[in-house]
Formats: structure tokens, sequence, C-alpha cells
């Protein structure tokens, strides 16, 4: 007796035909080109290419930070194009984390507060969210530093920060956008270490954007973007 193959399960993120234009008429500026992608659950996928390629706004839009002028974006299988401005912002608070460069903190917050901001906006209760804030802050290291001011941490202090933000939700996807610039070779290294580590450890799917060859030469996958297209490594 033969048996069917299990079936195949869609990937947790699918760009089909995506262009994006920024301006109207002379002025305008076609960013993405109909690009298609797949990102599939688990795995790390670079997008490298230069400034102004267009790798920053496939991330945008695969994150759901922005709409395209054309094509559709999958979050497993449901189109993020048809789904209400409530439903696109709760598929995003829910199931994605975000690392930028930028480090984006409230400095005269504490680091508590501002590890645990998704889960105020989520409108989970106080208790609950002190709860599973300091259980991802022990899981860092930076326990300790939960009721400093953000503005009084070093830079990689800062950046785990914001990775521990970045998974306070529990999210399916961390979309990491030159998450080491700022900081120097020593401290990108352990940042890279931790991002990577918690890829392989909880099994999240991790989309990082950088300009960094090394950075990319770490993930399981690499797509290169040139004047909005897909130019090397999708289908691989």
């Amino acid at each position: 007796m033969t048996t069917s193959p299990a079936p195949v399960a869609p990937p947790v993120l699918s760009a089909r035909a995506l262009t994006k234009t920024y301006g109207s008429g002379q002025s305008s500026f076609e960013a993405l080109k109909g690009v298609s992608l797949d990102v599939r659950r688990g795995e790390s996928l670079a997008i490298v290419g230069k400034s102004g390629s267009g790798k920053s706004t496939l991330m945008h839009l695969l994150a759901l930070l922005d709409r395209p002028t054309d094509g559709t974006v999958g979050v497993d299988g449901e189109d993020a194009a048809s789904a209400s401005a409530k439903r696109i912002n709760r598929l995003r608070n829910e199931r994605f984390g975000f690392v930028f460069q930028q480090f984006f903190l409230t400095a005269q917050q504490s680091v508590l507060e501002n590890v645990t901001l998704p889960l105020l906006v989520a409108g989970v209760a106080p208790r609950e969210r002190t709860r599973r804030g300091m259980a991802v802050l022990d899981a860092l290291g930076l326990a300790d530093k939960a009721k400093n001011r953000a503005n009084d941490l070093s830079g990689g202090q800062k950046q785990r920060v914001v990775i521990a933000r970045a998974l306070v939700n529990e999210p399916d996807v961390i979309f990491a956008d030159e998450p080491t610039g700022n900081l120097d070779t020593a401290t990108g290294v352990q940042v890279e270490d931790l991002l990577f580590g918690l890829q392989r450890e909880r099994g999240i799917t991790l989309v990082v954007v950088t300009h960094d060859d090394d950075l990319a030469a770490r993930c399981d996958r690499r797509v290169t973007i040139a004047d909005g297209l897909i130019v090397d490594g999708a289908d691989r």
C-alpha cells in the first residue's frame, strides 16, 4: 500500500510580485519591481544589496510595516492585502519582533518598561507584563538592569534590550535591519551569536537586512537585491 506524501506546510512568509512606488508622476521612484520570495519557517535569511537597492523596502513589506503598491504578502497563507488595518496591527504585534540599527528606546523609561511595550500595546495585564518582561531579561542576562534607565546602558546592552523587546511577545519571526551597525566588532559578534542562538533554540525565523558579508554568511540563505529586483538566491 502506498501512502500519500505529507502535505508541505506553507512558508511562514510569502511575497508575490511585490511592487512599491514612492511619489507620483515624473518624481516617482519604483523601489521594488515585482519581487517574489518565500521565507521558510525556522530559517535565517539574509537580504543583501547596496544602498537604495530595495532591501529595506522589501523587509518593511514582509513585516507589514508598509503596504505594497501591487502584489501580495502572505503570513502562513493569509493574504495581508485583504486584511483590515486592525488585523494587520494584530498580526504584526503577535507574530513579529523587530531589531533595528537604531535602538528606538525611550531614554528616560526603565529597561523593563521598554521591553514590555509590545505587551502594553497588546493589552496584557500589568502583572503578566512584568512576569514576561523579567523572564526575557533574565534569559538575556539583563535582569539586574530592569530598573535602570535605558539611557544609562552601553550600546551592546541597549541592543540586547531591543532583542528582549523583540522576544517578549514570543514571535514567530524576528526582523533585524542592520542589527550590529552601531556596535563595535566584538559587541556585534556577541549580538549576532545571541540572535542565531535564539533562532536555533526557539525555532524563530530570522530575516536580516545587512551590508555585512560576514553576518550574511552566517545565515542559512541569502538573497541579493539590485535595482528593486532579486538577482540571486530566491529559489535556493
